[in-house]
């Protein structure tokens, strides 16, 4: 029997490919026995957002793309999201409660897998290491143990209001730039309400300051008020963006905060981008200044927690294999890769070597020219300021230099890297 340590969304991956293709896995999952701070649901595969999984644009985005590439894969994870999915504009953003419990029923009634409920307290001898970025104490220190310290960064999330709570009439709904089916409600702010609210969210007083004062922040992740201590202009250049917002009568708001669905029924919505770590009573007193918030209920508060990954190039081959064990695997955000997307993918691809070792295979790792592949060797090459990283162009491999047009050059892109993967497919399929 195979363990699979974690049953994230990397963790749920690796575990579902290898019992699709007749292994027996013993799934083992701390909750609800215990959670880590981010994680409240019993149910496997928990996501904190319902925008985790970024853009669905195949053509013009990475993580598109790689979502596409995990798709032709069988990926359980984005079968789980077309299922849930809920209006976003380009987005591929999902209810929570129904994308948890599809993988949930998916991973519990498989024949060959068993979901054990117990804490992991050391590494196994052979199996896949999937526990996130808030692995366990213990674990984390066997983890240390064999192979020394292990890099942090801080991750950050950001609040949800109850919808019925928000004052309609001090918004509008709108998708920036009219691409969408008007996912997004917006909240303006003028001049002055924009700056009053940056200075109070500058002052306003944070949970655990000390800790995060380590500059070990990841930059995707910036807290909103770190952003905002940077110049009183810089959420209004980023968050907060007017661009591609108009209200009715043609003019365009000083700034606009969007809040987003998190849920099917649209009951629940989240401050896009406002990542946080004030303290709660200072969360309701700071976003409470933007008038359509001014008597909004939380239904979740920001918060901050720590997140460790791997010093990986030291540590991992590009098929996630442990270098000193070649039948130990990692996966997912302590491997390096960053982001709900990314996570998966590293998840599948980690269960499809381990799998071709069982049948005493040679693991192939994807072509270079696909973001799955981007990533895999990003993880295992040599460098000296390894950092976590999301699915982006600049990881592929170059080509196509010559074509001027940005769209273009993104489209055969694509193209090329699906071609590859369905290459990569046939060869560990057949």
């Amino acid at each position: 029997m195979i363990e699979v340590i974690g049953a994230g969304l990397a963790g749920s991956e690796a575990a579902y490919f290898l019992a699709e293709h007749g292994a027996t896995v013993a799934l083992v999952e701390m909750k609800p026995k215990k959670f880590t701070p981010a994680h409240t649901d019993e149910r496997l595969c928990e996501l904190v957002c319902s925008n985790s999984l970024k853009s669905d644009d195949v053509y013009g985005n990475a993580c598109g793309l790689l979502k596409e590439e995990m798709r032709r894969l069988g990926s359980v994870t984005m079968a789980a999201a077309e299922m849930a999915r809920v209006p976003a504009g380009g987005a591929l953003a999902v209810d929570r409660e129904k994308f948890s419990a599809y993988v949930t029923e998916k991973l519990r009634s498989h024949p060959n897998i068993t979901v054990v409920s117990r804490e992991q307290t050391e590494l196994p001898a052979r199996g896949i290491v999937a526990t996130g970025p808030l692995t366990s104490d213990a674990l984390s220190a066997a983890i240390a143990k064999r192979y020394g310290s292990a890099l942090c960064f801080y991750d950050a999330s950001a609040p949800i209001v109850l919808a019925e709570s928000v004052d309609l009439s001090k918004t509008f709904v709108k998708d920036r730039y009219g691409r969408g089916t008007g996912d997004y409600l917006n909240c303006p702010l003028t001049r002055e309400e924009y700056e009053k609210f940056v200075l109070a969210l500058v002052a306003a007083e944070r949970a655990d300051l000390h800790e995060f004062e380590k500059g070990e922040i990841f930059e995707g992740c910036m807290p909103v008020e770190v952003m905002a201590a940077r110049g009183m202009d810089t959420l209004r250049f980023g968050t907060f963006k007017p661009v591609g917002l108009t209200l009715e009568d043609g003019t365009r708001p000083y700034a606009v905060l969007q809040l987003r669905r998190e849920n099917a029924a649209g009951t629940s919505l989240g401050l896009v981008g406002c990542q946080t770590n004030l303290k709660f009573g200072e969360q309701r007193r700071v976003f409470g200044m933007i008038p359509a918030l001014a008597h909004a209920e939380f239904e979740r508060y920001g918060v901050m927690h720590r997140n460790t990954f791997l010093r990986s190039p030291q540590i991992l081959n590009a098929d996630f294999s442990a270098k000193d064990a070649p039948m130990l695997f990692f996966a997912g955000q302590m491997t390096g890769v960053e982001g709900y997307v990314e996570s998966a993918a590293s998840g599948l691809l980690a269960g499809i070597h381990l799998w071709r070792k069982l049948n005493g295979q040679t693991p192939v790792v994807p072509s270079a020219a696909t973001v799955m592949g981007a990533l895999s060797r990003y993880i295992a090459a040599p460098n000296g300021d390894f950092q976590p990283m999301n699915a982006n162009y600049g990881v592929l491999a170059g080509g196509f230099e010559g074509v001027r047009d940005k769209k273009e050059r993104r489209r055969l892109i694509a193209a090329r890297a699906l071609e590859e993967i369905e290459r990569f497919k046939g060869e560990i399929l057949g």
